[in-house]
């Protein structure tokens, strides 16, 4: 089981930043991929961003390319987000999720997939 916990937020002018953390206990070495999702007024959650763990590069939905950024510190096994150059459509209560599953060295036993998801973090960019 892995146990997300998101802070920061708040609320910006058009064009400020805000930067989000998630914090992960429990089994956070069989976390496989970080991810940020959003979910705006009357619509269903969407992906924003999300890191595979040994990948490459991190994904961005085209909407957020060249003003959000995700990283991880695998010490602290937090990940963050942060949001620059916010506009009025990026208003929505964001949440972090890992997944966990599948193979791992040292382990015989495949593990079934789970998405794991933090409480959420409200963000308001408004003027």
């Amino acid at each position: 089981q892995v146990r997300l916990v998101e802070s920061g937020g708040g609320s910006v002018l058009p064009g400020g930043s805000l930067s989000l953390s998630c914090a992960a206990t429990g089994h956070t070495d069989l976390i496989k991929v970080w991810a940020w999702y959003r979910q705006l007024p009357g619509r269903s959650r969407e992906p924003v961003a999300s890191l595979t763990v040994g990948g490459a590069t991190p994904d961005y939905v085209d909407s957020v390319k060249g003003r959000f950024t995700v990283s991880v510190d695998h010490r602290e096994n937090t990940f963050y987000l942060q949001m620059d150059d916010l506009k009025p459509e990026d208003t929505a209560r964001y949440y972090c999720k890992t997944v966990t599953g599948g193979t791992y060295p040292g382990r015989s036993r495949t593990l079934e997939y789970a998405d794991w998801w933090g409480q959420g973090a409200t963000v308001t960019i408004s003027s």
